[in-house]
């Protein structure tokens, strides 16, 4: 195989080098952003693709199985990088968040005190239990419970995330109608990473939810 050379092979070097320069010059993401969003296509194939099974027993189940919220820097942790990253004109004491504004996608609800604004497990820890993660060790289940790469974790009104509860599709949507295509596709792409099951009347509200998508 020849060696390429020149110019050209000059210039494929030199942006090769420059992209690494800046690649070294950003700072890791430490809050996580926002996942790209997924389109209905998909979400509707990867719900094809996830076990279908009754929900499990409740036996041995605790939120302390679920280890969080995990430390992000001195006095704070895996909430405040989710207030920081869904909020806008966030106040910081240090990392705390202290202060900013928040819109909770499930009622369209707003807030400016951080205490008024709850953390929500997208796919709750008590249907993760029932649908696969009672079988988990209690380190993935802190992974699971502090996920900030998938669509896991949002900041919502209080109000909402314990109407929500720990229900799954068939027992509780949002009740910002706008928002359920999102809502169906961020529940599918949490359980098809964490390889989680759905229930057939959970799978079919997934499914009535997704064909609402454009």
């Amino acid at each position: 195989m020849r060696t390429r050379s020149g110019p050209r092979a000059a210039v494929t070097a030199l942006v090769a080098a420059l992209a690494l320069g800046v690649a070294g010059c950003v700072p890791p993401d430490e809050t996580g952003a926002p996942p790209p969003p997924t389109d209905g296509g998909n979400a509707a194939q990867q719900l094809g693709q996830l076990t279908v099974a009754n929900a499990a027993s409740m036996k041995g189940y605790s939120r302390d199985r679920f280890p969080h919220w995990r430390n992000t820097g001195k006095n704070c942790d895996v909430r405040d990088s989710i207030l920081q990253r869904d909020g806008k004109d966030v106040k910081l004491s240090g990392c705390n968040v202290v202060g900013g504004r928040w819109e909770s996608a499930y009622d369209g609800r707003s807030a400016t005190d951080p205490s008024d604004v709850d953390i929500d497990h997208m796919v709750p820890l008590a249907n993760a239990w029932r649908s696969g993660a009672d079988e988990w060790d209690d380190a993935k289940r802190g992974d699971f419970a502090n996920d900030t790469t998938r669509p896991q974790l949002l900041a919502v009104s209080a109000s909402s995330n314990r109407a929500k509860g720990d229900q799954d599709p068939s027992q509780w949507k949002p009740a910002n109608r706008s928002y359920w295509c999102q809502y169906a596709k961020d529940w599918v792409t949490v359980k098809h990473h964490w390889r989680l099951t759905v229930t057939s009347a959970e799978k079919a509200a997934l499914t009535d939810m997704l064909e609402g998508c454009r």
